[in-house]
């Protein structure tokens, strides 16, 4: 690497935003120059996404979420907002909430010194509030910056033109049941939410949040009310291989750079390799990567088949018939696969989950042998997901003779037919599978990943039609994706004709 500072990734690996027409952020950034605060770019970048305007001169977001590691500088974006509905936005009141008082507290006098050292908006302060729980800025205007700590019942009573929610990893439903409210007579309210990367169960809103931004993202269209910026890292999980280039090393310094645009400005690599070699591994990826832990939302589960619809239709007795079809997928990131089948059952269809996983190791062998045994009709994979990247090792494997050379133009004779599906065959496959789940024609054993996977499910709009939504679901979704394409590959029509099998045997 040259020499001279390195530098963090100024714009964030993850961002979703409404189309603007203009921004404030201009404003913004040229006020807090004037009163001696100079922002980063990335800084810089976050006011301009965040303060974009419809054509009307409206936000363009309602609400703004920014999730970066700590000490990256998060502050100056805040105080920069807060300096212009003040001083040039005309809002008549701010709110700024904390988890804790005295995170507040120190918010307040940051702001409070910058504000009397710039004469100019000194001049405009009526005066500075500083008690126990009452710290306020308020102009002779009569707009003002109130500073409060959150709790069940902070914020109720004020009409906030503005909430600035900071160390948001750390908001649930009962502080956002008070704050929200408060904007709900406000024209052309905002809401802003700043921390770090979610710890779990405290993250209830900031979860909410990310997830809203990553379905925008993997569906392609951004969220209408939603700005949303993260800089994280994207680790790589055990069963990656080692040439994997789709995820990242904790121990590598572009990884440092994607996740702290601070970094060469507030921060540098000799001090982050001190806290990599002193904090916990977890620990590290957390604070400084921005690896965060979501809960995911009682609320949204089973968004997209009921609960009920699907425990109807489990039965310990149901049983595929012959022929039977299997389906891999494999998940995103390459933690784990599935292998599924699908089978008529009376007038329906047995489906269920044979294995699920860790990694994708075991796949291929796992499929000869259940090709041996069983001689299924056929096997499919969607050959636009991750699982294709198993399709050569698995048609090296199900080959009649593995020692046989093949030409390149020539198919190998197989065991079991594999069916690679197109995305049309992936819309078609989804759309039969949630039909014949509402017509009560589908049969499963109540196995616990299925039921995980539909109760996180989600749907990725394509055009006019949908299919399961791989990102942003917070759970394994390969078991629902491999029920759903063994059932299509039972009446898909196969090149050749289908050979005579032995009768079904029990799957072990």
């Amino acid at each position: 690497m040259a020499d001279g500072p390195v530098y963090g990734w100024q714009e964030p690996p993850i961002q979703t935003a409404p189309p603007s027409a203009s921004t404030a952020g201009q404003e913004a950034i040229d006020l807090a120059r004037k009163a001696g605060l100079k922002l980063d770019p990335w800084q810089q970048h976050v006011l301009r996404v965040g303060m974009a305007e419809k054509a009307d001169g409206s936000w363009a977001a309602f609400e703004v979420a920014v999730n970066v590691p700590r000490q990256n500088g998060k502050g100056a974006i805040i105080e920069a907002r807060e300096l212009w509905g003040l001083f040039i936005g005309g809002e008549e009141l701010i709110l700024h909430s904390a988890h804790e008082f005295k995170t507040a507290k120190n918010a307040f006098r940051r702001i409070e010194r910058l504000i009397r050292q710039t004469p100019d908006l000194h001049k405009r302060v009526k005066q500075y509030r500083q008690t126990v729980g009452e710290e306020w800025i308020e102009l002779h205007s009569g707009a003002m910056l109130r500073f409060i700590a959150r709790s069940k019942g902070s914020g109720r009573g004020f009409s906030g033109w503005s909430n600035m929610l900071d160390e948001d990893m750390i908001l649930g439903d009962n502080e956002m049941d008070a704050l929200l409210p408060t904007m709900a007579a406000i024209d052309d309210p905002q809401i802003w939410y700043l921390g770090s990367a979610g710890i779990g169960a405290p993250s209830v809103q900031l979860a909410r949040l990310r997830r809203r931004a990553l379905a925008a993202i993997e569906a392609g269209v951004p969220d209408p009310s939603l700005a949303y910026m993260e800089w994280s890292a994207d680790l790589h999980v055990r069963e990656c291989p080692k040439d994997c280039d789709r995820h990242d090393d904790p121990d590598s310094d572009e990884t440092v750079r994607k996740s702290n645009p601070a970094l060469g400005h507030r921060l540098t690599l000799p001090k982050v390799a001190n806290e990599r070699a002193t904090l916990s591994k977890e620990g590290y990826a957390r604070e400084r990567l921005g690896v965060g832990e979501y809960p995911s939302d009682e609320e949204d589960a089973w968004q997209v088949i009921g609960k009920d619809v699907w425990e109807a239709l489990a039965d310990e007795e149901s049983q595929p018939d012959d022929p039977v079809a299997l389906a891999v997928d494999v998940t995103p990131e390459r933690s784990h696969a599935s292998i599924c089948v699908a089978g008529r059952c009376g007038d329906g269809v047995h489906v269920e989950v044979i294995d699920n996983r860790p990694g994708t190791a075991w796949v291929a062998e796992r499929l000869l042998e259940l090709a041996q045994r069983h001689g299924p009709r056929c096997l499919v994979i969607d050959s636009g997901s991750p699982a294709a990247a198993l399709i050569a090792e698995i048609m090296q494997k199900l080959k009649v003779d593995p020692d046989e050379e093949v030409a390149e133009d020539e198919e190998p004779q197989l065991l079991v037919p594999v069916v690679q599906m197109k995305t049309r065959d992936v819309v078609q496959a989804t759309g039969q599978f949630y039909d014949a789940v509402a017509a009560a024609r589908v049969s499963h054993l109540d196995q616990a990943p299925l039921s995980t996977a539909l109760a996180g499910a989600r749907k990725r709009e394509l055009g006019e039609a949908w299919a399961w939504a791989r990102k942003g679901v917070g759970v394994d979704i390969t078991p629902l994706v491999g029920v759903t394409e063994a059932r299509w590959g039972l009446f898909v029509e196969l090149e050749e004709e289908e050979e005579e099998v032995e009768p079904w045997a029990e799957y072990g």
